[in-house]
């Protein structure tokens, strides 16, 4: 019996060995599904992919007849009348001084990646209407409360343009579109938190997912997260998206960090996600106040030229040879230093965006630095000192020399008092120009 059952055995195991080799010598037929064919068609990023973005911009065309359905709706429709006089204003903004504002270009920038046949997908808490009252990406009517989209009726536009308000889980929502990226690698997905600060209920994702996924699976991903980030006294909860994290696990060109100040270069960014050639994930620490501040307006031609820039310099300042003082910064703190530099008219100092922090655009930074060459630099940022991307700075950026001025070290990303807030603040600008 013994002897038999070993026979048996070996009979088995001849026969599992003798299929295997005919399936090696003659695999069998394999199909590949649409999204290998999409993923098989892009590359791996290389550093020098960075040095400089793609050209992003879109015709005169396109940006008219984006521009106009986004600012109609069907004649049996009638909006709430407050965000109708949003609405107008936007109008009367682009009519008037020819500018855009941040929402408008956002929404801009869907519109031109529908008319490329690609597809956008964005959720998170309140993004239809957006957190602060900006997006207005579907409209109600006051009277029998139907919806619209306003990038519905698109003339031309293939793709399909999904905007979900999804449940208080950052957890669950961020590793459903983190799947949905993978799933769909030339649909521009995108999650919005409702402030920067909750991103840490997600955290699980980002670290096991989002930042190393490349690296431990050469899976690539080009999810977008867009987290509501700067200090403007609204306390320790509603201040700080935790950039020094986010920039903490950047390294291998494993994703993008920016912090943008311009509204053409948040529609240059969005659409350089599907025209690079590779996916990365994206995580923009994105205004709030700053949503409706005059500075982040851009006029129309900056959308029909160029693209993304990472560094931007100072136009106030007439002539570069007399600067002793460059100040270099990211996102919200721009606004108050160059608020103070124009109604000062302060022109021996200079202010330089830092508009994307990581992959670190060095070259640019050297060329400006070259530039203000009797300039002594300061980083300036309104985190506190152990937060923002001032240690990520003092470990990448070795070629210039500079100093930093911040809020001092914090436990709490800030402080829950109005007074103590605007103390903080007015005391990092008054050091920035008069240190």
């Amino acid at each position: 019996a013994q002897d038999l059952a070993k026979e048996m055995e070996k009979k088995f195991w001849n026969e599992l060995q003798e299929r295997l080799d005919d399936i090696k010598q003659n695999p069998l037929p394999y199909k590949y599904q649409q999204p290998e064919l999409w993923w098989k068609s892009l590359r791996r990023a290389t550093p020098e992919d960075f040095i400089q973005s793609p050209s992003t911009a879109i015709s005169e065309d396109d940006f008219k007849k984006i521009f106009d359905t986004l600012m109609k709706w069907p004649d049996d429709f009638k909006p709430l009348k407050k965000v109708e006089k949003i609405i107008q204003d936007k109008i009367k903004l682009f009519n008037e001084e020819g500018k855009v504002d941040w929402a408008t270009a956002e929404l801009m920038a869907y519109g031109s990646l529908l008319l490329e046949g690609k597809n956008v997908r964005m959720s998170g808490q309140d993004v239809r209407r957006g957190t602060f009252s900006h997006r207005h990406a579907i409209l109600r009517d006051e009277v029998a409360d139907k919806s619209h989209s306003r990038l519905k009726n698109l003339p031309g536009g293939t793709g399909k343009f999904r905007i979900y308000n999804s449940f208080l889980s950052e957890y669950a929502v961020v590793g459903f579109e983190y799947g949905y990226a993978m799933a769909t690698p030339n649909t521009l997905v995108l999650w919005e938190a409702q402030f920067g600060d909750f991103a840490n209920g997600a955290q699980i994702i980002i670290d096991q997912f989002i930042s190393s996924g490349e690296q431990k699976w050469n899976r690539m991903n080009g999810l977008v997260m867009l987290l509501p980030h700067g200090y403007e006294g609204q306390g320790p909860e509603h201040s700080s998206a935790r950039m020094e994290r986010m920039l903490q696990m950047c390294a291998e060109l494993n994703m993008v960090v920016t912090n943008i100040t311009t509204a053409a270069n948040f529609f240059h960014v969005l659409r350089r996600q599907l025209t690079w050639p590779f996916r990365k994930p994206l995580i923009e620490f994105s205004p709030k106040a700053n949503l409706r501040h005059p500075g982040s307006y851009s006029p129309a031609k900056d959308f029909m030229t160029g693209g993304f820039k990472e560094v931007i310099d100072d136009a106030f300042v007439k002539d570069p040879a007399a600067v002793k003082k460059v100040l270099f910064c990211s996102g919200k703190v721009y606004f108050d230093l160059a608020d103070y530099q124009q109604k000062q008219d302060v022109q021996d100092t200079a202010i330089v965006r830092l508009e994307q922090i990581y992959p670190l655009p060095v070259e640019q930074l050297e060329q400006l630095y070259n530039k203000y060459n009797k300039a002594t630099w300061f980083w300036v940022q309104e985190e506190p000192l152990n937060m923002g991307a001032a240690s990520f700075l003092q470990m990448n950026l070795k070629s210039i020399n500079y100093g930093v001025i911040s809020r001092q070290p914090s436990a709490s990303p800030a402080t829950g008092f109005a007074k103590v807030h605007a103390q903080e603040q007015k005391d990092i600008i008054e050091t920035a120009f008069g240190i």
